[in-house]
């Protein structure tokens, strides 16, 4: 190895880029963003260095991956397959078999034993853990060389404003390498979103065409304005409860339509997160859900990331999806500073050993 300590990226399954904009932080290189969402682009090349490659992963060669790794020799994959069929968040009627995204996964593993970067990490869902899937993978690394660690990471622990798991994996050949244990400060919704210009529901701030805000009906307004930071429906007067909910089968429901607390970490960002009856997504004091930007930051994006070119019309369906599905910036900058110092620590014992041959060489003289 060199004394370049710069590590070369590429970015699989890349989104809106937060994964790579987290790495860059830490002071990676990410070269190559990759994924099968025209929409991608603008975000990913627009706040990041790297360029975008719009290809179905399970399609991309080896020969795509070494082109960006050209003049390095610290070399790092890193992927997101979509984790839909493991996710809480997921209703079978409305998702895809498993297998379909397993595929996305055995497709990342086929180009890593392909290409051999020095450096692997992956995140995704802490239920893939216990899948035959992810332990074959788990595996294959080995058998090829790589000393691998993962954990379930909680985003508390890093800094991130919400409380969402993710299982984290990262691979070496250079070395043994291990997640730490996280303790940062924990960081609150106020801490987050509450220098935000006020809005109300269907409006948008004319500075930030992102800090837009979904309609409420007439129905759920009066809800979200019956609605205690932290409480649930079980709050409201009985005339504003949905029917579902009176049943016995809905009491098992209250983390749906529920304001947020200022000074807790928010709920998980999902692709819905924009949505009052969505989940835990009521601002924690305006009569309103959440804006788009305001998941965005609790996602960990800085307040000035574009997601759309300047004047492009906002769609919550689109945006929503994106921002849900994204890496929190905060928790790729946490593996990019794991791999970062690994490749130093690495370094400093070549050296080291470098010095003491040179050193006994000289005793024989």
């Amino acid at each position: 190895m060199s004394n370049n300590l710069q590590i070369a990226a590429v970015d699989l399954f890349c989104g809106v880029g937060g994964l790579t904009h987290g790495l860059t932080r830490a002071g990676v290189d990410v070269r190559l963003g990759i994924d099968l969402d025209p929409a991608c682009r603008f975000p990913m090349e627009a706040n990041n260095a790297a360029k975008f490659m719009e290809a179905d992963v399970s399609d991309i060669l080896p020969s795509d991956i070494l082109k960006a790794f050209e003049d390095t020799d610290v070399t790092l994959m890193a992927g997101c397959a979509p984790c839909q069929p493991f996710s809480s968040y997921s209703q079978s009627a409305r998702r895809k078999g498993p297998h379909d995204d397993w595929e996305l996964l055995s497709s990342f593993s086929s180009l890593v034993l392909s290409v051999r970067p020095k450096l692997v990490t992956m995140e995704n869902v802490p239920p893939l853990r216990t899948q035959p899937i992810f332990k074959e993978f788990v595996a294959d690394l080995v058998d090829a060389g790589y000393y691998v660690d993962f954990a379930v990471v909680d985003g508390r622990h890093i800094g991130l404003p919400q409380r969402r798991q993710r299982l984290v994996l990262i691979a070496s050949l250079l070395g043994p390498i291990t997640i730490p244990e996280a303790a940062k400060p924990r960081v609150t919704v106020r801490d987050t979103i509450s220098d935000l210009a006020p809005i109300a529901a269907g409006t948008a701030d004319p500075n930030d065409p992102l800090h837009a805000s979904a309609s409420l009906s007439d129905l759920n307004l009066k809800r979200i304005q019956s609605s205690k930071p932290g409480g649930t429906w079980r709050d409201w007067p009985a005339d504003l409860v949905a029917a579902c909910h009176s049943r016995a089968s809905g009491s098992t429901y209250p983390s749906v339509y529920g304001r947020m607390e200022w000074d807790q970490a928010a709920p998980t960002m999902t692709t819905q997160c924009y949505g009052f009856g969505n989940g835990r997504f009521g601002h924690p004091e305006q009569d309103r859900a959440i804006s788009l930007r305001e998941a965005a930051m609790l996602q960990s994006f800085p307040k000035t990331y574009a997601f759309v070119p300047k004047d492009a019309r906002i769609n919550f369906n689109t945006l929503g999806r994106m921002i849900g599905n994204a890496v929190p910036v905060m928790l790729g900058e946490f593996i990019g500073e794991i791999l970062v110092e690994h490749v130093q620590a690495q370094t400093d014992a070549m050296a080291k050993m470098n010095t003491a041959d040179i050193q006994s060489e000289g005793q024989d003289l």
